[in-house]
């Protein structure tokens, strides 16, 4: 039996250690959110926080989480800075065809976490492992901005 911390709630469910985190969320707890893109870490559409930090989900074996805490998607609404860039994605209307974007809300939760008011450069770097088919770049960098609280244009554009 293993045990998961997740969205702040305990789920104990039978699985192999190398079974990846991604299909435990949606194939056995049904939290759907988090989407299969890739299958090898590189696209984002997986990601979650573990411990508040940002893991691919698709290439995490459960095994190796241990007691750590993990956010989804369907969590990250309930912190204060998930809520501002749920917020703002929906303000902004960011999305296109949405595959990406929980992927893409996560990553950005996290840079907020660490940066709480983001440069460029910052969301250059927090968020260049994130992909969008749709490219929808230029909301998702307004949306961040708003999130921090900062001007929504691109400093490169001044």
């Amino acid at each position: 039996m293993t045990a998961l911390n997740i969205n702040g709630k305990e789920h104990h469910f039978e699985s192999a250690a190398d079974t990846p985190l991604l299909w435990v969320l949606r194939d056995v707890l049904n939290l759907k959110g988090s989407k299969y893109g890739c299958g090898m870490g590189q696209c984002g559409a997986c990601t979650v926080h573990v411990d508040g930090r940002p893991v691919r989900s698709c290439i995490t074996p459960v095994g190796s989480i241990g007691a750590a805490a993990i956010t989804t998607i369907e969590g990250v609404g309930a912190t204060p800075t998930g809520s501002k860039v749920q917020q703002a994605w929906l303000d902004l209307d960011v999305m296109q065809c949405g595959y990406c974007q929980a992927g893409q809300i996560m990553s950005a939760t996290a840079l907020l976490e660490k940066h709480p008011k983001p440069t460029d450069k910052d969301i250059d770097a927090g968020m260049r492992d994130n992909i969008c088919r749709c490219a929808t770049y230029v909301r998702i960098r307004a949306a961040i901005k708003r999130a921090a609280g900062l001007p929504e244009t691109d400093s490169r554009e001044a």
